[in-house]
């Protein structure tokens, strides 16, 4: 079965001033798009029979056997699903109950936590994606490098920003900073990054697993 692109969890406009129409248009509508028609092609013509394995399997599949351009593409439409439902047109507006009390144990409060995220979005070098994690049975932050995910390194997702350039580069052009902060502080879904922590996060980046 082909993967297919997922619906954006809101409007193309309902993410304001904080991501543009017009940003998702190419970001969502041809940026994402191109991943799912990529992975499809390789996998429909893949020596191995892939045909029925979910979208995680062919990443793992892909990274263990060094297939550099199938993992790149399946692992950019997992974290590009996986990012859509980390954001929310009003957000919510903090942490609260477990996942609050999680950040406050390991990062000293909410806004440590935030600032320690973009900091490291902002300064990863080109692009990949900046990650709040929880490993070995700790919040952390770090980043990743292009389509590298957490998928294949034995670590929970609560959170994850985009930090290619096609991102923010119609609304903020080369100022990273100002996309992270307006984001962090006005569209993260809590709720998800929460459920997420909890084990009960449903997710359509791992569609058809």
């Amino acid at each position: 079965m082909a993967f297919e692109l997922p619906e954006l969890p809101y409007a193309k406009d309902a993410l304001g001033e904080h991501m543009s129409a017009e940003t998702l248009d190419y970001h969502h509508g041809k940026h994402h798009k191109a991943y799912v028609d990529k992975t499809n092609g390789m996998v429909s013509g893949h020596d191995h029979d892939l045909s029925g394995a979910s979208l995680v399997e062919v990443i793992r599949h892909a990274h263990n056997k060094g297939e550099k351009g199938l993992f790149n593409n399946s692992a950019q439409i997992w974290n590009h699903s996986f990012f859509w439902q980390c954001l929310a047109p009003a957000g919510s507006t903090s942490p609260s109950g477990a996942l609050k009390e999680r950040i406050d144990a390991d990062f000293g409060g909410h806004e440590a936590m935030l600032e320690a995220l973009q900091t490291e979005s902002a300064n990863h070098f080109a692009s990949g994606w900046g990650w709040l994690i929880l490993n070995n049975g700790k919040l952390e932050v770090t980043s990743l490098h292009d389509a590298d995910t957490p998928v294949v390194h034995g670590m929970t997702p609560l959170l994850t920003l985009d930090v290619w350039e096609h991102a923010y580069y119609i609304d903020y052009r080369n100022a990273r900073p100002d996309y992270l902060k307006s984001v962090l502080n006005n569209i993260i879904n809590w709720d998800f990054v929460a459920q997420n922590l909890d084990g009960n996060g449903i997710s359509r980046a791992d569609q058809n697993a």
